[in-house]
């Protein structure tokens, strides 16, 4: 894909800012003031104070003689960043990767984004217009390379979108500082004569290197192309992500659930030709005042079906509220894994698996909770407790086979609850038992079975249980800890049947 990048430059970043927060000094001449070596100096100044001669740099006394109205705030040094931060995460409605640059700009990498808009012009168009229209003044401009946009918004005039590659013309006319060079390069390129980049961009590079070291060609580099230039976005971008701009703002729920299902059908048909399926997913909408409203989901296995996703989503589709309109949709999924082959030919099959298990349990957890289903796999151990193991979603296999008529109650107690039993004769079953102060009177009853614990893990007294059922038909397990002779024995339940 052929890079373009959008260089946005606020002119007046951090006094905008200010007149943002307190518009009745919109028209008045203000700056922003900090000491330095003893002196207020001036590190920003609004447009009405700029045009009255008031510069950056200048001391406050000497732009007080010059405005005697002029006022001033206190500059705070982080405040540029933090300002840049949030306008790039702002700009993620446009672009997947935005970066601050600092102390006063934004570089977005718009390849492939542009047409969504219909073209590089009404995309930056409306990027710009929108800025102006929250108190910014801007400019920007779009090339090939981060130097060459970065140098036409800051210096170039009319039109603000270079030809593809045609990087080098729109160079030549712009003075050295265009390329972002350091005060020490651009004093002595000054003190030579050199006024423009077409002066210099032939000359031989070793005397280019030997006057002004490798800063000014690795600069001009990047500038033409020739030399690469990473940019730190803002947010890394997910790897596996669709996004949807839309014409005029949606309001309506239905609007909402046709932007879902096109951005699911891109985004599977990309992860089915992959083999990858969607684990989680994460659904955004950009309002255009600003906020994000956005909802998720979670899947038992990973899954590229469109129509399932689609309604593990639709359970929360309502919580979203459109505000005055959202203008982007963004379909994330943060977490995607290799897809069983078995899954590809199950979606318009009748047969029953565990791909159509763990969707059915998908749906369950959507509507009741994530924590409301809980998957176990068997251990080989002896205790009933340790016979269990709780696994993530769905997730791993089983090292032993499930027991088969071992009596086992269907509902097994996290921990034994003791009990007080009455029994005719040692090792005979209760003829009744009073479990949390209601006395349970056995009609039938089972065993005993010795469960004895794994003699390299613990060593104790064994267990005998006991299968009984009470006058009301409620099938109960418990067990005696303790053979008789050997101490009081203590009784617990452990279990109901179903």
């Amino acid at each position: 894909m052929h890079k373009r990048f959008l260089s946005i430059w606020f002119c007046h970043l951090t006094t905008d800012r200010m007149a943002i927060k307190r518009p009745e000094i919109k028209d008045k001449p203000f700056v922003m003031a900090s000491p330095e070596k003893g002196r207020m100096l001036v590190k920003a100044s609004n447009v009405v104070a700029t045009s009255a001669g008031v510069f950056p740099g200048m001391v406050v006394a000497d732009a007080r003689a010059i405005l005697p109205s002029l006022e001033v705030f206190s500059h705070n040094s982080l405040l540029e960043g933090r300002l840049l931060n949030a306008l790039a995460l702002w700009c993620l409605r446009y672009t997947p990767t935005a970066a601050p640059d600092l102390p006063d700009g934004l570089i977005l990498d718009i390849s492939g984004c542009a047409h969504l808009w219909g073209g590089e012009q009404p995309y930056l168009d409306n990027i710009v217009a929108t800025l102006q229209s929250k108190g910014y003044g801007v400019r920007a401009a779009i090339a090939d390379t981060v130097g060459a946009a970065w140098a036409l918004a800051r210096y170039g005039q009319g039109r603000m979108i270079a030809e593809r590659g045609g990087q080098r013309e729109i160079l030549l006319s712009f003075p050295p500082a265009s390329l972002r060079l350091d005060q020490g390069i651009l004093r002595r390129m000054e003190k030579l004569g050199f006024r423009q980049i077409g002066q210099f961009i032939d000359m031989p590079q070793p005397v280019l290197r030997r006057r002004f070291g490798e800063a000014l060609l690795l600069r001009m580099g990047q500038a033409l192309g020739l030399e690469h230039e990473h940019i730190e976005a803002v947010r890394p971008v997910r790897p596996y992500l669709e996004r949807l701009p839309c014409m005029e703002p949606i309001l309506t729920l239905t609007g909402i659930e046709i932007a879902l299902k096109r951005l699911l059908k891109k985004l599977c048909d990309r992860m089915a030709k992959e083999g990858k399926g969607l684990r989680a997913g994460i659904f955004k909408g950009h309002r255009v005042d600003g906020e994000i409203v956005q909802i998720d989901i979670g899947t038992g296995r990973a899954s590229h079906h469109p129509e399932h996703l689609f309604k593990l989503f639709q359970l929360n589709i309502s919580s979203i509220d459109p505000g005055l309109g959202i203008e982007l949709f963004v379909l994330e999924a943060p977490l995607v894994e290799e897809v069983n082959g078995v899954q590809n030919a199950l979606w318009d099959s009748e047969s029953f698996d565990n791909t159509a298990i763990s969707e059915l349990l998908d749906n369950i957890r959507g509507k009741m909770g994530m924590n409301t289903v809980h998957c176990y796999l068997p251990q080989e151990h002896h205790w009933p407790e340790r016979s269990i193991k709780e696994v993530s979603f769905l997730e791993g296999k089983a090292d032993v086979k499930w027991p088969k008529g071992t009596g086992r109650p269907l509902h097994l107690l996290s921990e034994p609850e003791p009990i007080e039993v009455m029994v005719p004769l040692p090792d005979y079953p209760p003829r009744h038992f009073r479990y949390r102060g209601k006395i349970f009177r056995i009609s039938k009853a089972d065993g005993p079975e010795r469960i004895e614990q794994e003699w390299w893990l613990q060593t104790g007294p064994p267990r005998d249980y006991y299968c009984v059922e009470d006058e009301e038909g409620v099938r109960y397990w418990l067990f005696r800890l303790r053979l008789y002779g050997h101490g009081d024995p203590e009784w617990f339940l452990h279990g109901l049947f179903a």
